[in-house]
């Protein structure tokens, strides 16, 4: 661009100014509101220069990419990664210790009665043997990441968690009270069930994933195999509520806020069903 120095004849024009440094002298225009520019107010565009107020604008006007439920966009789902890490360490550390980091922290309801609540969401963190945790593990390799793209980081992890609190507190008011039990099917169950409530939400053919788990729930039931029916239908259903109120909450800005309230509300639900059964156990 060429420019040509003020005239200093009689009655030439004033020399324009920067319009956030009218001391400083300046030829160039922003391309949008065409108001004189200095070299510090100067901001790249796709053609000619922009000024700042004219490029925050542009910003604003900008839609942000977001998950299909809210949330920010997921390229890597960091969650399900972190949460296939923390249960194989915890795994390796009931290896090591032996069977008393599997006492301390599993699900036993008069642990529980005695205050040791942790026991509800631990207790989703330890599995016994091989087999229980590779089950487990390779369910969350497989629909970990489908889930976390479709709600974001935060509500896919507040979905994994609340779907191992719901099975927990189920197993609470029916098993045994001197029962052990242990294992991440709950949460995985939860997950089960999001995928079915989002499958419908978004129109695809979830028939395949119906046979599964009505295979899964019917291998829950047989006899001999030692399985947490309790923790399985717990968080299916916890999962399937949690699930259907993120993905159905209106669209807009507050879709945030209605996904949260039903969240806490969930959340409040299972610490009261907690207190009861406590008070029953104590009575």
């Amino acid at each position: 661009m060429t420019t040509q120095p003020p005239s200093t004849e009689p009655g030439a024009e004033a020399v324009p100014t920067c319009y956030r440094h009218p001391e400083r002298e300046t030829y160039v225009r922003c391309q949008r509101c065409e108001r004189p520019i200095c070299p510090d107010c100067m901001r790249e565009a796709a053609v000619g220069h922009q000024c700042v107020e004219c490029v925050r604008e542009g910003n604003q006007a900008v839609r942000q990419a977001a998950a299909p439920f809210g949330g920010g966009v997921v390229v890597t789902p960091y969650v399900t990664w972190t949460l296939i890490v923390v249960n194989v360490l915890m795994f390796a550390g009931q290896t090591i210790v032996g069977t008393r980091l599997t006492n301390e922290l599993s699900m036993i309801n008069y642990g529980v009665a005695d205050g040791q609540w942790y026991r509800l969401i631990t207790s989703a963190f330890l599995h016994y043997g091989v087999f229980h945790i590779a089950f487990n593990m390779y369910a969350l390799y497989v629909i970990g990441p489908y889930l976390e793209r479709a709600f974001g980081h935060t509500r896919f992890l507040a979905l994994y968690l609340l779907g191992a609190l719901g099975g927990s507190v189920l197993s609470y008011w029916f098993q045994a009270n001197n029962a052990a039990s242990a294992g991440a099917s709950g949460a995985i169950f939860g997950l089960f069930a999001a995928a079915f409530i989002v499958g419908r939400r978004m129109g695809m053919d979830i028939r395949g994933l119906v046979t599964l788990i009505v295979i899964n729930l019917v291998i829950t039931f047989i006899p001999g195999f030692g399985i947490s029916w309790t923790a399985h239908v717990g968080g299916l259903l916890t999962g399937a509520i949690v699930a259907a109120a993120l993905a159905y909450a209106p669209k807009g800005s507050a879709r945030t806020a209605v996904q949260l309230t039903a969240v806490l509300v969930i959340c409040a639900a299972l610490v009261v069903l907690t207190v009861a059964r406590t008070n029953m156990l104590l009575a």
